[in-house]
């Protein structure tokens, strides 16, 4: 069995972590095969959103554990290169170019939250619960810290990072690491209505905008901050899909690249 089921419909591609036997906890061959998926998609110029999500009851429990027995005897040296590989595949995630939505439908524990953190967007079903469980463990959930820190926040993460309690889809909504919580048989109506809004707006727009987040969040408002994003405008308008953004506008017509999708 792939470790992953990926499928095109359009302009949205769907990775669906495929391992329900064992939660889609993930192993060395779930990362690489996630890791080249969203290298390829992000690649694509077809693919103008992606929607991550998991068959199964769980959306993923983390680490797998007969993965985590391989690694009991591991040398510091080889624990590091394991650990750098995880961390590769998140940033892989995270820098996709393309915005990733995450399908959150079943319990999302450890390195699960921290593929969610990767995501853009968040919708989970309102039965689901979140862990940082790592502590636990004797552990600590380092690899997914930066993805998830930004994504519920410093005071939150001060919280779920040491108590390693289980915490709900209304509190994760609370406290903003999940953008929208709905039933679960409304699940798939909101993530494809998420999915159809991006895939209508600009496609090089969409990802410079997502890059924009990226590199403006937390960062200070220097000169050159103000210089770097005037340049991005001009840049944009200068466009060609920005011309035809304003020009289908003013118009009153659907824009070019909406009739290609």
């Amino acid at each position: 069995m792939q470790m992953l089921d990926v499928r095109r419909e359009g302009p949205v591609a769907r990775v669906y972590l495929n391992r329900p036997e064992v939660r889609n906890a993930f192993n060395d061959a779930t990362i690489g095969e996630l890791t080249e998926a969203f290298q390829s998609l992000g690649e694509d110029p077809a693919v103008r959103v992606i929607v991550l999500g998991a068959h199964g009851k769980a959306f993923s429990a983390g680490a797998d554990l007969n993965w985590m027995r391989s690694m009991a005897d591991y040398s510091w040296q080889q624990n590091h290169d394991d650990a750098a590989r995880l961390a590769g595949m998140l940033w892989r995630l995270y820098s996709c170019p393309v915005p990733v939505i995450g399908r959150i439908q079943g319990d999302c524990y450890a390195g699960g939250v921290g593929l969610a953190a990767a995501c853009d967007v968040v919708v989970a079903a309102d039965t689901v619960q979140f862990c940082l469980s790592e502590a636990r463990l004797g552990l600590l959930p380092a690899t997914i810290s930066p993805y998830v820190v930004r994504a519920m926040g410093e005071q939150a993460a001060r919280r779920y990072f040491v108590t390693a309690e289980r915490f709900s889809a209304a509190e994760a909504h609370r406290i903003g690491f999940v953008h929208e919580v709905c039933a679960a048989e409304q699940l798939d109506a909101r993530i494809e209505a998420l999915a159809q809004a991006i895939a209508a707006n600009g496609p090089q727009a969409v990802k410079a905008c997502k890059r924009l987040v990226q590199d403006v969040a937390g960062a200070p408002i220097t000169p050159e901050l103000r210089a770097d994003t005037a340049r991005r405008i001009a840049d944009v308008r200068a466009s060609a899909e920005g011309r035809e953004g304003v020009r289908s506008f003013l118009d009153k017509r659907p824009a070019g690249w909406t009739l290609e999708s």
